[in-house]
């Protein structure tokens, strides 16, 4: 399956925004969500990967894919 592709419920683009909004605006959209559902955010901070994978770590949000192409990440998290 393609990236492009992966199904998700809820998209952000945090792309040319640095720490902590990504984190913040992750943590906002995730709580839109049921349990069970999919956010994707598309982030650019060189920090994204490192947060996220804390942020995952931290909240139970299970961060289950994440993919790096030039300079955006993307990351699927898969609400508690």
């Amino acid at each position: 399956m393609a990236d492009s592709e992966r199904p998700h419920d809820l998209e952000v683009d945090a792309r040319h925004l640095n720490c902590p909004l990504p984190i913040l605006r992750t943590k906002k959209a995730l709580s839109q969500l049921q349990t069970g559902q999919v956010l994707k955010i598309m982030a650019t901070d060189p920090g994204s990967p490192r947060d996220f994978e804390a942020f995952a770590r931290q909240t139970g949000n299970a961060l289950e894919h994440s993919t790096q192409s030039g300079e955006v990440w993307t990351f699927w998290f898969r609400r508690r």
